[in-house]
């Protein structure tokens, strides 16, 4: 079995895609920024979704993914490609990695610009936190922490082990929706919160009880200065 077919033998995964070919640059361009925006991933051009090898024309493959990497992902996405030979035909392995330049965007069917991450082998549009968080890891963005007693019941409702939505969040902690978003993202990145993908949408809840006693105890410099990039 050559390397190519134990990777196919793989399926797809969280860093592992099949094409048969690409014909549209601008929609291969959401797969491209899914990997770069989580954990990198490798696209095979040529194998169908049932694994089967059907083969494509090296050169022109390469054009489209550099179309859509330069063209159609903002900022542009670097990557690397091997051509690799099995049963006659040629398989183009397309090698993103996960990128220093998060969050990477590309434009949807109504021509905006949007974010995408991986999950498995799905793709799913990242909410405006996850955006966020990876503009604080990236250090393009500074929210600042303040504490009153509606971020108070806010934390107690976490404690209690409730999942919240994130219009529950807006309603208990009185904050607009964009604070309510730089809230969350502070406490994403600081390891207190975490979030996860219900039935109905993502959903908000506690990830560190002691990490939040810390942070009522000792405050926002506790978290501030640590390195999360």
């Amino acid at each position: 079995m050559s390397y190519v077919q134990q990777m196919i033998e793989e399926g797809e995964h969280q860093t592992q895609d099949f094409k048969m070919r690409i014909d549209d640059a601008q929609k291969i361009a959401r797969t491209v920024v899914a990997f770069a925006n989580s954990d990198g991933g490798r696209l095979l051009v040529g194998v169908k979704d049932n694994g089967s090898i059907t083969g494509v024309n090296p050169e022109e493959e390469y054009h489209m993914v550099d179309l859509a990497c330069q063209s159609h992902c903002k900022p542009p996405v670097n990557f690397e490609v091997q051509v690799w030979k099995a049963e006659g035909r040629s398989v183009l392995e397309v090698q993103i990695p996960r990128s220093a330049s998060r969050p990477h965007f590309c434009e949807d069917e109504s021509g905006q610009w949007r974010a995408y991450l991986r999950r498995d082998d799905r793709i799913h549009k990242a909410s405006p936190v996850q955006v966020k968080v990876w503009q604080y890891e990236m250090r393009m963005d500074r929210s600042e922490f303040r504490y009153d007693q509606f971020i108070g019941k806010l934390f107690r409702a976490w404690r209690e082990g409730r999942q919240l939505a994130f219009r529950q969040v807006v309603r208990i902690s009185r904050l607009s929706f964009e604070e309510a978003e730089d809230l969350l993202c502070l406490l994403v990145v600081w390891g207190i919160v975490q979030w996860e993908r219900g039935p109905r949408g993502l959903v908000y809840g506690l990830a560190d009880a002691s990490a939040l006693d810390q942070l009522e105890t000792e405050g926002a410099d506790a978290f501030r200065w640590k390195n999360y990039s």
